[in-house]
């Protein structure tokens, strides 16, 4: 689909009306745009002002209509996950009729205050931290490049994880990170070739991934729901690195930081991560597609126990064309875990439930897959297409869908992962404030935090806007408003503009005075 950005603005002004950046646009973008296009970030481009914005109006029109952006793999129709970035339709329609407008600005001081992007650690500095060596990405015009890294953790006794963050070294070429576990001490490093997607050694366990506009993995650390992931002594972290086409030249350097329980710590349930569907004997014929099922257990009994999962990650390669996974309960109900109708590789990520999935005892976890083994797929490595088996290389190809799960224990499916996945406020450091006119107290908070200013003028145009950690709009303090007197006084009783009160974790004030921005960091207990 290419657009004619001049025949359709003539069209739509025939009509008379007009979406614009100020008033409907921009709030959009902030939501599901800016965490990945802000600058330092790793979308092309920054998307974070309408002077940014506009010039991209026919890529973006492309992207949107094609639903290509934002990335967002699974069918929301089959399950629900924390973190959604797909548009709704009533978005996706008003961010195209504005496009079509010729992308009228509005009013700038009527502008939303974005979100706020930190470019450093969020988590502070944790009790171990795993460096790769400095890489320069190989990736030309025509290829992305892939190269994993085995690194010694240096560990000499168990630790028990709590939290885990991803800081890529240069966020502008990483598109994504997946980070593993070994044991065995066994995986190496390769960085010859550009495609190497995933460890060489079967004990290592995948731990989490780094996408843009992905946060943190902190897990709860407070009864009563405590988790931790055991990292055992002298394993290796395992980097499996992604730097995209046209990056070659530039250099990296990602870092994972490691949040550990206390020694000795008790009361910690233990996540487990590992691929809990998997099929190693297949045969990919050439010039053809080819479909393939797995279930675990692999007989008739189901699973012997309860199990809660967290969450789910499907994990194929280039040949891959679409992927589901679910599970069939004793009581012959469908458990819905995940549908991908259009496999990317590119865009690979955990993806949390809502609420925590009950897996019964009896229970048979099934996965279903294709592959497209024909010359029609652009993302085939091997032209004339050949025969490929399951193997490591991304030249092979993978089966797998992992997971984060835990023995159930009652009441696990009413906890909302949304909550699961906000930072732990007690491993939040301090970080430094944009200069601003405006204070908050206290913070952190839990019933309520107070903004106050005595700087203000009477006619002052204000917004006040509060964002989550990946940028995602909350609420709505004051919009617009016109102020009448010298100083200003609001609370947010930490709600959302729903009136549902927000989970503990780390918030941003965004506030637009007169086209000046300033933010604050506020953290909910």
């Amino acid at each position: 689909m290419k657009f004619n950005l001049f025949f359709a603005s003539f069209l739509l002004s025939l009509s008379g009306f007009a979406q614009t950046w100020s008033g409907d646009v921009a709030e959009i973008v902030y939501n599901k745009c800016s965490q990945c296009h802000h600058t330092g970030g790793v979308g092309p481009f920054p998307l974070t002002t309408y002077a940014e914005t506009s010039p991209m109006a026919a890529v973006m029109y492309d992207a949107i209509a094609l639903d290509e952006m934002p990335p967002w793999p699974p069918n929301n129709d089959y399950q629900q996950y924390s973190h959604d970035r797909a548009l709704s339709d009533a978005d996706k329609t008003t961010f195209l009729d504005w496009i079509l407008a010729g992308t009228p600005e509005g009013n700038p001081a009527n502008t939303p205050p974005p979100p706020v992007f930190s470019g450093g650690t969020l988590l502070g500095q944790g009790d171990l931290e795993v460096q790769i060596p400095t890489y320069m990405s190989k990736a030309l015009s025509n290829g992305d490049d892939y190269v994993c890294f085995a690194m010694p953790s240096g560990l000499t006794q168990d630790r028990v994880i709590k939290a885990v963050e991803i800081i890529p070294g240069n966020r502008e070429i990483v598109h994504h990170a997946l980070i593993y576990i070994d044991p065995s001490g066994n995986s190496v490093t390769d960085t010859v070739g550009g495609d190497c997607g995933a460890p060489n050694s079967v004990d290592a366990k995948l731990v989490m991934g780094y996408t843009p506009g992905s946060t943190p993995l902190t897990l709860p650390t407070s009864n009563p729901l405590k988790l931790g992931m055991t990292m055992q002594a002298n394993s290796q972290v395992y980097f499996a690195m992604h730097y995209p086409e046209g990056s070659y030249g530039e250099y990296d350097s990602t870092r994972v930081i490691f949040h550990f329980y206390p020694l000795g710590e008790t009361g910690i349930r233990e996540v487990i991560t590992e691929p809990v569907l998997q099929k190693w004997d297949m045969v990919i014929p050439p010039d053809q597609v080819t479909s393939f099922t797995t279930q675990y257990p692999s007989g008739s009994a189901g699973l012997p126990i309860d199990i809660s999962i967290l969450s789910v990650f499907p994990h194929m390669h280039l040949l891959g064309q679409n992927i589901r996974a679910y599970a069939i309960q004793p009581n012959l109900d469908t458990l819905k875990l995940i549908d991908l109708p259009h496999w990317d590789f590119h865009w690979q990520d955990f993806y949390f439930f809502k609420n925590i999935q009950k897996a019964e005892q009896g229970s048979t976890l099934k996965a279903e897959c294709s592959y497209d083994n024909t010359s029609s797929n652009i993302h085939n490595p091997s032209s004339p297409p050949v025969t490929v088996y399951a193997g490591l290389n991304t030249s092979d190809e993978m089966f797998l869908v992992y997971a984060h799960y835990m023995l159930y224990q009652a009441g696990d499916e009413t906890y909302n992962l949304d909550s699961l996945m906000n930072l732990s406020t007690a491993s939040i450091l301090e970080e430094t404030q944009s200069e601003s006119i405006f204070s908050v107290y206290p913070n952190p908070f839990s019933t309520g935090v107070k903004i106050y200013s005595p700087k203000m003028k009477p006619g002052d145009v204000l917004s006040i806007y509060i964002y989550d950690l990946q940028g995602k709009l909350v609420r709505k303090l004051a919009e617009n408003s016109i102020i009448d007197s010298n100083e200003l006084l609001l609370e947010w009783n930490g709600r959302s503009d729903s009136g549902e009160d927000v989970d503990g974790g780390l918030y941003y004030m965004s506030i637009n005075r007169n086209g000046e921005l300033s933010n604050h960091r506020m953290v909910k207990q």
